[in-house]
């Protein structure tokens, strides 16, 4: 037995879990691991984030901070950070992907849902210390696609190179500073059904280890700009414009916001794919014509002309291969 297999091994013992069965879970772009125990009628997630403490410390705290304020996180049921080791409540199977492929008409009714939890979220005092993401951090953190997207995809290095000044500038102008608590990976896959529910504690909340300080649209902008994902016609508009009631925030402003918030996070998600592809995951590649699309739209709005100006023409999707 590996040293770490006996960690895990002895974690789980002291948890009253040493004789659970483990089935593996999908993971995601991170290292960290997942696996689904059984333990006669009981059911857990054990979460494996190896060396990362600091990670696992982070999620511990905003597991807690969201189920002390009646979100559905998973609850703690044991925790060695130390170890890069949870011990979870198993929200169960019904990610919000996996029901809309069930079934498609579920749509509005989900990320109306969706999109009350995260007013709800917002409403609520974020906690302290969470980084704030201001237009410095936001223009920084396009720099994948400076590194890893603009040479793959051919992009002139000098016009991506102005990028990540030309996002902050933006940002500086645009935007108003960091307010509310941002999940940052608010999406279809990081979701979880939860109808017997009542109110905000309807949508599970997964993946939330890396929440900041940010702008009201940046979630709202994550879960409706899925990179993986289509979301059926005019369900977009329809729930930004239930986002702007529940928040009173002003739809010109909040578009404006938007659109900058999704010209970044695409920017870097490209980056990001990029560079999963370059380490030897290129599957992530397929999911780039969409956010290419994403980028398009965004950048077609008026306040973003010098940005679109700065990056010049965008590469086709299919010429963005492994």
């Amino acid at each position: 037995m590996s040293d770490r297999a006996a960690r895990i091994a002895a974690f789980l013992a002291h948890a009253g879990w040493g004789a659970a069965t483990r089935t593996p879970l999908a993971g995601d772009a991170s290292t960290r691991r997942y696996a689904r125990l059984a333990q006669g009628d009981a059911r857990a997630v054990l979460m494996d984030a190896g060396d990362d403490a600091a990670g696992t410390t982070a999620f511990l705290d905003l597991a807690l901070w969201l189920t002390d304020r009646g979100f559905s996180a998973p609850r703690v049921l044991a925790a060695a950070p130390a170890d890069g080791l949870l011990l979870l409540e198993d929200l169960g199977d019904d990610l919000f992907a996996r029901v809309l492929d069930r079934d498609a008409d579920a749509a509005e009714r989900l990320y109306s849902a969706a999109i009350d939890t995260l007013a709800a979220l917002q409403r609520t005092e974020p906690p302290h210390g969470l980084p704030a993401w201001d237009a410095a951090q936001l223009g920084a953190l396009t720099g994948p696609f400076v590194a890893a997207f603009a040479p793959r995809a051919g992009i002139d290095p000098a016009r991506a190179a102005a990028v990540p000044a030309a996002v902050t500038a933006l940002a500086a102008n645009l935007l108003d500073p960091p307010q509310v608590i941002c999940l940052r990976d608010v999406h279809a896959e990081n979701l979880i059904w939860l109808p017997q529910r009542t109110g905000p504690a309807m949508v599970g909340l997964l993946d939330f280890q890396d929440a900041f300080l940010g702008h009201p649209a940046y979630d709202v902008v994550s879960l409706l700009q899925d990179a993986r994902r289509d979301l059926p016609p005019g369900l977009a508009d329809r729930m930004m414009a239930r986002f702007a009631a529940a928040t009173g925030a002003r739809p010109d402003r909040l578009a404006t916001a938007a659109a900058l918030l999704s010209a970044q996070r695409n920017l870097r998600i490209l980056g990001v794919f990029a560079r999963l592809a370059d380490a030897g995951k290129p599957g992530y590649l397929r999911f780039v014509p969409r956010v290419l699309g994403h980028l398009r739209a965004a950048l077609a709005h008026p306040d973003l002309a010098s940005l679109a100006k700065a990056l010049g023409p965008l590469p086709e999707g299919a010429a963005i291969d492994a």
